[in-house]
């Protein structure tokens, strides 16, 4: 499961070294996708194929699932960990993501994100606010087990 956060940095080639145990699930390859929040989403093969048939059994006459194919396939790469333990991300999607050095990878269960620093630290004070109304989460039906 990728868990935590973790900074690193972004080269001039676009590469970017994912923590060792990131790595590790990698080591059978992974797909690059764009995210849903100017991020993007690190999939192992297997998540991202999970993934795909989920949303091409959505009603394709529906627009919205046009879209999110769209989004999801359209951008898609197969990535995989070089020799020294880099990941390339596709310059398409750093734009997307206004990826600059430096990132911060979020471990989200079967995927991590990859964000700008700067987009990651408003997406913080967003989950720490206070302020925030508490029952934002209610809707979500999280049940403990």
């Amino acid at each position: 499961m990728f868990s935590g956060q973790y900074n690193t940095t972004l080269n001039s080639t676009n590469q970017l070294t994912p923590p060792q145990r990131f790595g590790d699930l990698l080591a059978q390859g992974g797909v690059v996708t764009q995210g849903f929040d100017r991020n993007l989403m690190v999939l192992t093969s297997q998540a991202f194929q999970e993934l795909t048939s989920r949303v091409m059994s959505m009603n394709l006459t529906n627009p919205l699932a046009r879209m999110l194919l769209r989004m999801l396939l359209g951008n898609a790469n197969e990535v995989a960990l070089d020799q020294t333990g880099q990941l390339t991300i596709p310059k398409k999607l750093c734009r997307i993501a206004n990826l600059q050095s430096p990132t911060v990878m979020v471990g989200m269960g079967d995927f991590f994100e990859i964000w700008s620093a700067e987009a990651w630290s408003e997406q913080e004070t967003k989950l720490t606010d206070s302020e925030a109304d508490p029952s934002r989460y209610s809707s979500l039906n999280l049940v403990m087990r």
